[in-house]
């Protein structure tokens, strides 16, 4: 069998283990007994932990130092873990099992825990979009992905939030067993039959804040007008304000400039589009902004490391 473990502590999240949990133990139902996967709870300080929500969880094994051989490795995210100092012996844990491991990662923040165990250093990684800026600056050896739902730099996995890590848990799977079987799982589960790695987490009416700010204003105006050429000029004039103050100002309030978030629209817009329409690349990077389907190629190449036609394809494949 192939053994999971999943580290989890206190104020763990705890839909970051229950969901990949479940995606495990689902896809043991369609194995025989001895090629499934073995899931153990793994603490590093006390056996009873209670979870962010109140819920009660309690793990399989206190680590006491010994040696650990998994096939794959994964710790969990928790609310308070962007904010709190290294836990020594969780870091410790993670050092040994990244060793022993065949693949070991991280579930929503706690891409943290590694990043505290020196594991992110010079690696492509991702996390919870809302936690993402942060961890590039705590960790600026890291190379963050802001937009990713999940990333596999070799042997090291890191998924984005909360249900991405259900995601990656599929991704695994398949892995394993292949796309037919995580799909048989992902069904029985009702849920999205697998987002790609590549598919954007960001969602500009996710960030965009909703207080009728100027910024907000202009925000609200990109959705609403994503077609335009939407310069800073032209966004300077919807806030009533200079370009050089409301540049300052936006940067400020939304932490990225006018133009990435203008491109970031671009791109869920365009994501949006391909994921529920047959209209062709060139219409939608029209009506996207791009103004031509070469110019949505190159973005999304860069943005989400994908074409837009074999972003269609993929998403079409499930």
């Amino acid at each position: 069998m192939q053994t999971v473990a999943i580290a989890i502590f206190p104020d763990v999240q705890a839909l970051d283990v229950a969901g990949p949990a479940d995606v495990f133990a689902e896809a043991n139902s369609f194995l025989p007994h001895d090629a499934g996967y073995k899931l153990e709870l793994v603490s590093t300080g006390e056996a009873h932990i209670r979870a962010s929500n109140g819920t009660h969880l309690f793990a399989d094994r206190v680590w006491d130092g010994s040696v650990d051989r998994y096939h794959t490795a994964l710790v969990a995210g928790g609310p308070l873990l962007p904010s709190q100092p290294a836990d020594a012996r969780l870091c410790a844990w993670l050092v040994e099992v990244a060793s022993q491991s065949e693949r070991y990662g991280s579930i929503c923040t706690g891409a943290f825990a590694l990043g505290h165990a020196g594991l992110l250093d010079h690696r492509n990684v991702t996390t919870h979009w809302q936690n993402a800026r942060q961890l590039a600056q705590q960790f600026p050896l890291s190379r963050v992905d802001f937009d990713r739902i999940y990333i596999r730099d070799e042997r090291l996995l890191t998924s984005a939030g909360v249900t991405a890590g259900i995601d990656l848990a599929l991704a695994l799977v398949a892995e394993d067993h292949g796309a037919a079987l995580a799909l048989q799982v992902a069904k029985r589960l009702v849920v999205y039959a697998q987002r790609r790695g590549g598919q954007s987490q960001f969602s500009p009416y996710l960030s965009a804040p909703v207080d009728g700010s100027p910024i907000a204003t202009v925000q609200n105006y990109v959705m609403e007008h994503i077609a335009n050429p939407l310069t800073v000029e032209e966004l300077a004039k919807v806030a009533g304000m200079s370009t050089r103050s409301f540049a300052r100002a936006f940067a400020e309030s939304a932490e990225i400039t006018p133009h990435e978030f203008v491109e970031r629209a671009r791109v869920d817009a365009a994501r949006r589009a391909l994921e529920s329409s047959e209209a062709p690349l060139k219409t939608i990077a029209y009506e996207c902004g791009f103004g031509n389907a070469d110019r949505m190629r190159l973005v999304f190449a860069r943005r989400i490391g994908v074409s837009p036609a074999d972003y269609r394809a993929s998403f079409r494949a499930q």
